[in-house]
């Protein structure tokens, strides 16, 4: 999950996928559900033909909001977060039902919002750390020359305190006699060599004990509030002290300060509300939990009033945050649910209007188990082989291993609670168990996984229903 990107992912550039390409994208990572990748990828293009737009129409131009409907563990959250990555794109995923109504206890519906904006700003961050990432290096570099370049003496004897900082007694001596910047040269090329790591120089650096605070909002809910007291009181937080350490760790801590100063902050707040506004997205999980209409007159601070404060949010809306001012009208929203109580049309006859995309996704079958375990990049089958291998274990799964581990899912989900695909993880971990544990005492042992080694791990366990409820 940590690694880069394949190259095949990054070749394509977003504005010339064809939504047909965005598809074949997502094929990579999720098994089945056409129709809601067809939905995805018609909302990615329709963003890039927005931009195309002259502005006056543009901006009239709302994304159509998707809905998607289906038990858990069949690919909504990841089809949305693998559209986001691919998009590059502020991606947020927020369960409905931890937000409750205006005047309650809890997270208010414009929480979602801002953690976006947190989100983008450490996206854009990031970026810019990467872009200033050489002259940042240079101007670090330059700086601890500064400080391993001796002072020359102003009297002839003159012993400095500081030279056991930099150079020795007998070589800073010679050096001094010579011209200041053929001495640099010098310096330089004995810290590019690594000849100077064992010197000690003193940094200045900048003590973050930061305080956090928490305040009730106007809109009822308890937030964490992130304000940039340093910059309100600049002498009472982030003091400086000097720290003696060695040239490598002062490279680095020279390094990262250079480059927050060459990262304009107005510059990356700025960015970082514009792709919010323009390309945001937001995977609102969970949406048929507050689907339910009131009962008996009383009000349900997490149900019909959460779609009333929704409703805004997703119609567009101006959102304050620490940042500054966000629009929502351009956010695609991506609502999701089992709605095996609730339906569709429990929710308010304004937040359905918001939400006029419905795509249904489909329970996975046994043939959907087998392709999920060897078909995606990061398939299960291929992230134990690849762990295992680590310890000088091979692990090779037969093709009739895998129809088995595909029946004991279906079987399990059948007999306990349907979770989907999860259940594999459960399944596996389970069969891999015992060489997960004897690993680092196996190496160069080949461990083949058959259907008899499947069945002679996992059947006795399926079959016993009051232990596979706590197991699998």
């Amino acid at each position: 999950m940590g690694q880069a990107s394949p190259p095949e992912e990054t070749q394509i550039a977003l504005d010339e996928m064809t939504p047909r390409e965005i598809v074949a994208q997502l094929d990579k990572h999720v098994v089945g559900q056409k129709a809601a990748k067809r939905s995805v990828a018609i909302a990615l293009r329709n963003r890039w033909r927005r931009q195309q737009l002259e502005p006056s129409l543009a901006e009239e131009v709302a994304p159509k909001n998707i809905l998607m409907i289906g038990p858990t563990g069949v690919g909504k959250t990841e089809i949305a977060r693998r559209l986001a990555k691919l998009a590059k794109a502020p991606f947020l995923k927020v369960e409905a039902s931890k937000f409750t109504e205006v005047g309650y206890i809890g997270r208010d519906v414009e929480s979602m919002v801002r953690d976006l904006v947190d989100i983008a700003v450490a996206m854009v961050r990031e970026e810019m750390r990467q872009a200033v990432r050489e002259n940042a290096a240079e101007r670090a570099e330059e700086r601890l020359l500064d400080l391993l370049l001796p002072p020359r003496p102003p009297l002839s004897g003159f012993s400095s305190p500081l030279s056991g900082l930099s150079l020795g007694v007998s070589e800073r001596q010679e050096e001094t006699k010579e011209n200041p910047s053929t001495t640099r040269e010098k310096l330089r090329i004995k810290l590019e060599n690594g000849e100077l790591d064992k010197r000690e120089v003193e940094v200045e650096v900048e003590e973050s004990n930061m305080p956090s605070f928490e305040m009730f909002t106007p809109q009822g809910g308890v937030e964490e509030v992130g304000v940039n007291i340093k910059e309100m009181m600049p002498g009472l937080f982030g003091r400086r002290k000097r720290q003696r350490m060695k040239v490598p760790e002062a490279r680095e801590i020279l390094r990262l300060q250079e480059t927050e100063k060459l990262a304009d902050r107005q510059q990356i707040s700025r960015e970082a509300r514009s792709r919010v506004a323009q390309g945001g997205i937001i995977f609102l999980d969970e949406i048929d939990k507050v689907a339910g209409r009131e009962t008996g007159g009383r009000a349900d601070p997490s149900g019909q009033g959460v779609q009333r404060d929704l409703l805004p949010i997703v119609e567009g809306t101006t959102v304050n945050t620490k940042y500054g001012m966000v629009k929502t009208d351009h956010i695609l929203f991506i609502a999701a649910g089992a709605f095996h109580v609730a339906k569709p049309s429990d929710l308010i006859p304004e937040l359905q209007g918001r939400f006029p995309i419905r795509v249904e996704l489909k329970a996975l079958t046994q043939e959907d188990f087998v392709r999920i375990l060897t078909e995606p990049k990061a398939a299960l089958t291929k992230q134990y082989s690849a762990l295992l291998a680590t310890e000088g274990v091979t692990v090779d799964f037969g093709d009739d291993a895998v129809a088995e581990i595909a029946r004991l899912a279906v079987e399990v989900n059948s007999l306990n609670e349907n979770i989907g695909a999860r259940r594999l993880a459960t399944l596996m971990e389970r069969l891999l168990d015992e060489v997960s544990f004897e690993a680092p005492e196996m190496d160069g042992v080949t461990v083949h996984v058959d259907a008899a080694y499947v069945e002679r791990t996992l059947a006795e366990i399926v079959e016993d229903q009051d232990l596979s409820k706590y197991v699998l």
